[in-house]
């Protein structure tokens, strides 16, 4: 798991706080290899087994996300986060060998400034998350236009995401909108966004099989 603040990949699940916040000094670089599956270097990397472990993980996580008050939020999430599940299986009966792979974001809300009142940290960061949220939407806009050159670099979100957004990926949205008269313009906003994400052809999700060898039977 990781959460994307201010541009930079932070792994929520390293051994310590401090760990977390000094992901600069890490490094961690996304890879996407010919097979269209995506790595970052240096992530934590847990195996798990049953529905508990994964509820473990994700509340572990969730206490090192990055987080802060504005005007609109008392508890506004500062960052993206990602949860990728791997899932490997084999049928018994073909001996074929299936795996898939999972990824949850929950995306930053998009916030107007003059209503956030951020200043110092909480400026550059709705900074970052506006900005990054633009470049998917820009993305996004591309894919339905179906134009040649989809600018997934423009930010470290879209380039994760870029596997997702393919042409072999089945992907979902769920936008959530707030009940205030207040929000109303943020609400049109997100409505505007989900219905150019809903305009998209991506494709026909890709089924990942192959055979199990004797040995391993």
């Amino acid at each position: 798991m990781l959460e994307i603040y201010n541009e930079t990949i932070r792994d929520l699940l390293a051994t310590s706080r401090t760990s977390i916040q000094d992901g600069a000094a890490s490094k961690y670089n996304i890879k996407h290899d010919a097979n269209g599956n995506t790595q970052v270097s240096d992530l934590t990397i847990v195996d798990v087994r049953s529905i508990n472990e994964v509820s473990s993980l994700l509340k572990r996580a969730a206490q090192s996300r990055s987080v802060g008050k504005t005007q609109m939020n008392e508890e506004s999430s500062r960052s993206h986060c990602v949860f990728t599940l791997r899932i490997f299986g084999v049928n018994e009966g073909t001996d074929q060998q299936v795996q898939g792979v999972l990824n949850l974001i929950d995306l930053a809300g998009s916030e107007r400034l003059n209503k956030s009142g951020a200043t110092g940290d909480r400026l550059k960061e709705t900074q970052a998350i506006n900005k990054s949220l633009s470049c998917l939407s820009d993305v996004i806009f591309s894919i339905a236009k179906k134009e040649e050159h989809i600018p997934f670099r423009n930010s470290k979100l879209t380039y994760l995401l870029q596997p997702c957004l393919g042409g072999d990926s089945k992907t979902l949205m769920f936008v959530n909108l707030s009940p205030e008269v207040s929000s109303t313009s943020e609400s049109i906003c997100s409505l505007r966004f989900a219905a150019r994400v809903n305009s998209c052809e991506i494709g026909v999700p890709r089924r990942q099989t192959q055979m199990r060898s004797l040995s391993q039977g």
